[in-house]
Formats: structure tokens, sequence, C-alpha cells
């Protein structure tokens, strides 16, 4: 069972609100720290495209709260995806077919999209309250390494956002990237990046 971890309401109300306004928020994610945004807003997934420098040819990850929210955002779920999401022991992003209900930038020109279930409790609250997914790519510049915690991310990006979540920041645990997968409609799957 999952320890209840301490929020302070203030550094979630400013995050869920700065979501809301179309903002842009630099925060912890179960993998490495993360870049994001409203998901479905198209707008404020450019303005983290301009920010990171980012080629708009590549899509970026989407995080949920739970896996009930994937049919909100994937036409068709294979049964497997919900079998994947609960035995896998490490975050897993899986690539699905046919999204839809999403900004059309952080969808890939194919039509797919990387969506995780997020399991970090500052990130699924979030999630949770905002009842929207959230854009999750990398805090770093396009063509540096990512940051692996708080205190490797770029100064000059941290005051570009337009809030930094105070939660974790403290952490200096290296996070991993979660292991990448596509899965196709008819369930059969191949690992991008294990």
């Amino acid at each position: 069972m999952q320890q209840r971890v301490a929020i302070d309401r203030e550094d979630f109300n400013q995050a869920l609100e700065t979501l809301k306004a179309g903002g842009i928020i630099l925060y912890p994610t179960d993998t490495i720290w993360g870049l994001g945004c409203d998901a479905t807003n198209p707008e404020a997934v450019e303005k983290i495209f301009n920010l990171k420098g980012r080629d708009k040819g590549k899509s970026m990850i989407v995080l949920l709260g739970n896996d009930n929210q994937l049919q909100s955002y994937v036409q068709e779920i294979p049964d497997v995806a919900y079998e994947l999401i609960d035995v896998s022991e490490k975050p897993l992003t899986i690539i699905y077919s046919n999204a839809k209900n999403l900004a059309a930038n952080v969808v890939a020109e194919d039509g797919s999209v990387g969506i995780r279930v997020v399991n970090h409790p500052f990130c699924e609250q979030l999630i949770q309250r905002f009842r929207k997914p959230i854009v999750s790519t990398s805090a770093n510049f396009s063509g540096q390494p990512s940051a692996r915690n708080f205190a490797e991310i770029d100064p000059i990006l941290i005051e570009s956002v337009d809030y930094v979540v105070k939660f974790g920041q403290d952490d200096l645990t290296e996070g991993k990237a979660s292991t990448i997968m596509k899965l196709d409609p008819s369930g059969k799957f191949e690992f991008i990046r294990k």
C-alpha cells in the first residue's frame, strides 16, 4: 500500500491554477522532473515546444492519474494494456494508436500518443483534481541531457516556466526515464525504450 505523503496545499493549488490558466509547470513525476501543461490545450502545448526548442514533429508524453481515464483519450484500448500497466514494476509509457480529445500538437503525425498512468503522490492528485491529462516532457532544453533530479535542472529553464512545484525539490534520488512500449489495437506490442 502506498504511504500518504504530505503535500503543501498552497504549492498544490498554485500548480493546479497554473494548469487551468494554460501555463507551464515544472514538476516531479514518477520518473524524472518534467515540464507540464494541459494536454488538451494546443496553445499551452505550443509554449512547451517553444520553451524547449523542441522539434514540432516530436510528440510528447501525456500523464493520466489512473487507467480508467484511458478510454477518454484513446479510441481502441487492447485488453492487454491494462494487464501491462498492472504488472509493470517500472514506470511504463504505452504508445497507443488513434488518440482522441487531446491537443493536436501532442498527438504524433500517425495519430498515436504516448500515455503513462503515473504512480506519484503529487502527480496523481494533481491530475485527479485537474480532471484532464497533463503533458510530461523532460525538464531540459532540446539537445541537453535530461535532469535526473531538481538540482540538475538548468536555472534558465526554471526561470522560464509559470510555476515551479516545491514538492520533491530536495529529493536527490536520480530519476530514470520510463520504459516505452508501442501497442497496436490488435494487442501486438514492441519495446521502443527499455
